[in-house]
This record gives structure tokens, sequence and C-alpha cells, in this order.
């Protein structure tokens, strides 16, 4: 799938309240870092692959400055309008997150919740060598990825190394790729993990990696 048929899911997913719907709230665990960001000091975040802001405003409101990006255009006209009615200041850019606009060491945070692994593992290893260059040293990433338990894992048509698509399926017509613990350390090159769990999200089998990782020097 091109990225121009992904954003173009994606702008349709966001422009209705029902695409909208599951994605209003911020992640519990995005939501429970904000205390250990603030003792270490965190002024800029980047939230890559925002969609409609819902942890874009969160971080926004608890004091950071914060940058959004996102291929579709409708999630950031949510985010503009949501974060005018709430009075917050984020910084909406449409931007593919292989090739981020932004100058080395730009930010002391950058979130990906659920993100990353729409593609293939080049895909993937070029959005992470990304936010190890626009993370400063010492500064923390927080993201997803899917392990090879989760339950669509070798779902669909195989289509590059640990990546399946469904066709017919309107979110799993996109890439996912699935990854064993090995391949996520070394993708992960360059940082040091500090936690790393598996966790389900609403459906049975739905297992997620849910990573902190801190940029080496």
């Amino acid at each position: 799938m091109s990225l121009k048929t992904a954003v173009d899911l994606w702008d349709r997913k966001w422009a209705t309240v029902a695409g909208r719907a599951d994605f209003l709230e911020p992640h519990p665990e995005v939501s429970a870092l904000l205390p250990e960001l603030k003792s270490r000091g965190a002024r800029t975040a980047l939230d890559l692959g925002c969609g409609v802001g819902r942890h874009a405003l969160f971080l926004a409101e608890g004091g950071l400055d914060v940058v959004a990006v996102d291929g579709s255009a409708a999630g950031l006209k949510v985010l503009r309008e949501t974060a005018a009615a709430r009075s917050l200041t984020v910084e909406p850019r449409q931007a593919d997150g292989g090739s981020l606009p932004f100058p080395d060491c730009a930010f002391d945070f950058v979130l990906s919740w659920d993100v990353i692994y729409h593609g293939n593992l080049g895909d993937v290893g070029r959005r992470l060598a990304e936010v190890w260059r626009v993370l400063r040293p010492g500064g923390l990433f927080q993201g997803t990825m899917l392990p090879s338990r989760n339950s669509n894992y070798g779902v669909g048509r195989l289509v590059a190394p640990g990546t399946f698509v469904v066709d017919g399926d309107e979110h799993h017509s996109l890439p996912h790729f699935y990854c064993d613990v090995m391949t996520l350390v070394a993708l992960f090159s360059g940082f040091e993990i500090l936690r790393l769990g598996q966790h389900q999200k609403r459906k049975p089998g739905s297992w997620h990696w849910n990573i902190i990782a801190e940029r080496s020097s």
C-alpha cells in the first residue's frame, strides 16, 4: 500500500465522529509517564503519528511544548479545532515519519503510539532512526510495536518478512509488522530500553509491546 493510500484511509476515519470515538482519551501508560518527564526536566515533545491529537493535547495540558506530526490532514484539522476550543498550544505538522522536518536533538520526548509498526522492517527502521536523530541524548521515547504473539500475526498475505496485509479489512489492509524480542532490541540499537512489556488491548490476543527507551549519547 502506498503512503497516499494509507493517508487516504486515515483521512476517512478521522473525518467521522464514529471513526474518532476510540481515539479521544490518552492511553493510561502515556498519562502515567508525565511525572517522570517532568522530573527529568523535559520541555519539548513530539507526538509522531498523532491522529486527532489525544496525546498531543494531554502533553500540552501538562505544560510541554508539543509538535504533533501526522500524514492525515483530516486528523490535524480535528487537532487544531480541539486545541483552540481548549485554549491549548500545539504545533500540528503534516509530515512523513521516515523523514522528519526537524533538526537533530530537537526534542526531550518522542511519543509514537500504535504507529511505527505500520509498514515493513525497513519502514520501522527508518522511523526509529529519525526518532533517534531528533531526540536529544538522554531523552525518552515511548511507543508500541507488535509482537509475533499477537493473534493477527500470520493472518493475510505475507508482503515482506514479518509483515502481513489482510485484503478487504480496512485497518489491516495497511501493512503490519510483527517482531520477536531479538528483532525489537536490534531495532532499538542506539537506545537503552528502560521498560518493555506486552499488554493486551481491547480484544483477546491483541498483544502489543509497550516500550520506554532512552536515547544513548
